[in-house]
C-alpha cells in the first residue's frame, strides 16, 4: 500500500470501530476527539497488527517515524527537492535539525543522512533490477547530482557499482 491508500484504509478500520478523530491522519498521527475505550484499541491494534503496522506510544519513535515517512515522501517525487531534506524535514516536523537527528539516531542507530543514501541505494537497486533506465536516467530518478556521486555511493553501500551488482544479480 502507498501512503494514501494506507491512510484510506486506516479511516475505513476507525470508522468501522467507531473511534472519533478530529482531522485526516497526518505523518502518521490521528488526533482523536476523546479517549477511546479499550476494546476500540484492542480492535484497531489487531486490524492494524494484520497489515503490518502497529501503535506508537514513545515520542521519539513518532518522531523517527515521521523522519522516515518524510525521506519516502521526498524520494519518491519526480522531481527533484527544491530544498535539502534536512530543512524539508524540519519545516513539516516544525522542529530544529539538530534535535530531529540526535532522536533519529537514538532511535535507529544511524544518521538520517546514512538512512536516506541507504533508501535511495535502495530505489537505485529496484530501478537497475526492474526497469531498463540507463544509469544517468537512474540517477536523476533518484535525485544524484550526477552518475559518479550515484557509483561512489553505490559502491559504498553495496561493494559493487551499478554496472557490477546488475551483472552480479542477473548472473544469479
Amino acid at each position: 500500500m502507498d501512503g494514501q491508500q494506507s491512510k484510506d484504509w486506516i479511516n475505513s478500520q476507525l470508522d468501522d470501530i467507531g473511534i472519533k478523530r478530529e482531522s485526516a491522519i497526518h505523518l502518521g498521527e490521528i488526533t482523536l476527539t476523546s479517549v477511546i475505550p479499550q476494546s476500540h484499541l484492542q480492535q484497531l491494534k489487531v486490524k492494524l497488527q494484520e497489515k503490518g503496522m502497529n501503535i506508537i506510544y514513545d515520542r521519539k519513535k513518532i518522531l523517527t517515524e515521521q523522519v522516515k515517512y518524510l525521506v519516502h515522501e521526498m524520494l519518491s517525487g519526480d522531481d527533484k527537492p527544491e530544498e535539502n531534506y534536512s530543512h524539508y524535514i524540519s519545516t513539516r516536523l516544525f522542529l530544529n535539525y539538530t534535535y530531529l537527528a540526535n532522536v533519529f539516531s537514538e532511535t535507529e542507530c544511524i544518521t538520517i543522512e546514512h538512512y536516506i543514501i541507504n533508501q535511495k541505494i535502495e530505489k537505485v537497486k529496484q530501478l537497475l533490477l526492474y526497469s531498463d533506465h540507463s544509469i544517468s536516467q537512474i540517477a536523476d530518478m533518484t535525485h544524484y547530482s550526477n552518475i559518479g556521486h550515484l557509483s561512489n555511493q553505490f559502491k559504498k553501500v553495496t561493494g559493487f557499482t551499478p554496472s557490477e551488482f546488475k551483472k552480479q544479480v542477473q548472473k544469479d
